[in-house]
């Protein structure tokens, strides 16, 4: 039987997968705007694909593609009464993938947009919203749930509490936008620490902020908890006056030119670890290479590449420009 979330986390660091809705938007299959995840319905081979190849590259943990799976989010396109089958669809493809290897599969929560702090019953909206989903992710054969892109901790904390009535390990992290705060006024420690008292086991960081703006962050979670910290920072280079990716003008069309570099991905990773990290993984903009200079640098093994040798003369660019990897 494959080892879970916590008995791994117990042993060493895990590695997460990369972005899901970006990078199904720029192969045709997600539309830009709504990013809504009925991929799994109308591709569902096209999902499984890029589980794949994040598992090959390296990634110990699949995130079931339920992404603003949520009935308020879905209405928005039409699709309110495919919640359902979208939920089932992501999850079992998910966990076709995960079982061609050795990988977990999370049932994910994320952002509502219905949530509104004042307002009780927007509250009891999306605790409804979230149990809907995560009875659907348990009957899949999830492995764990993960909490995910929360701006309002009052939000993070009803995920966090929906998901512990699972019975199942719960990863909750918070998105911080311009200012280095929850909406509520919470500094990263502050969430950690709250999080952690409403029964998550791994709290962090996910989301908006690349690797540059997300690091200290977590460093201050590492520095508020004994517990588990994670890390999912986005692939993409931003101005420090806006860390937050999603409010750049390139966003989302023209953020290829903003993708950040293998290498890159590779030192955030160690430094990540360097620092006491324990789920180490991201997000939009991170892709199958990324994932795989992550796995390289924190030396975990990905497929074994083909030995070759010299022929005594350049046979291609790679000896002829003397590259050295």
């Amino acid at each position: 039987m494959s080892k879970g979330l916590l008995a791994r986390l117990s042993e060493g660091v895990v590695l997460g997968d990369g972005g899901y809705l970006l990078e199904l938007e720029k192969r045709g299959y997600v539309q830009a705007g709504p990013f809504t995840p009925e991929v799994s319905l109308t591709h569902p081979e096209a999902l499984a694909e890029l589980h794949r190849e994040f598992m090959r590259a390296g990634a110990e943990v699949l995130q079931a593609l339920t992404f603003y799976a949520s009935e308020d989010k879905l209405a928005t396109v039409g699709l309110s009464g495919r919640v359902d089958d979208i939920n089932r669809a992501a999850v079992a493809v998910a966990r076709k993938v995960a079982d061609e290897g050795d990988a977990l599969v999370a049932g994910n929560l994320s952002l509502t947009w219905v949530y509104e702090p004042e307002d009780r019953r927007s509250h009891e909206r999306v605790r409804g919203l979230f149990d809907r989903q995560l009875e659907l992710h348990t009957e899949g054969g999830i492995d764990f749930v993960v909490g995910e892109t929360f701006s309002w901790l009052g939000e993070a904390l009803i995920a966090t509490q929906a998901a512990k009535r699972t019975g199942l390990p719960v990863m909750t992290t918070m998105s911080f936008e311009a200012r280095p705060f929850a909406k509520e006024g919470d500094s990263p420690a502050e969430c950690a620490r709250k999080l952690i008292d409403a029964g998550a086991d791994v709290v962090g960081v996910n989301c908006l902020r690349n690797p540059e703006y997300t690091l200290p962050l977590v460093e201050e979670m590492r520095g508020a908890v004994d517990g588990y910290i994670a890390a999912q920072p986005v692939a993409y280079r931003t101005p420090p006056d806006l860390p937050d990716f999603t409010s750049t003008p390139e966003f989302p069309l023209d953020l290829d030119p903003l993708q950040m570099s293998r290498r890159v991905m590779a030192g955030y990773a160690v430094a990540a670890r360097d620092m006491g990290i324990n789920y180490i993984g991201s997000c939009c903009g991170s892709v199958a290479s990324h994932v795989k200079a992550m796995a390289q640098a924190l030396g975990k093994q990905t497929e074994a590449e083909r030995e070759w040798r010299s022929a005594g003369k350049p046979m291609s660019a790679y000896e002829y420009y003397g590259h050295d990897g």
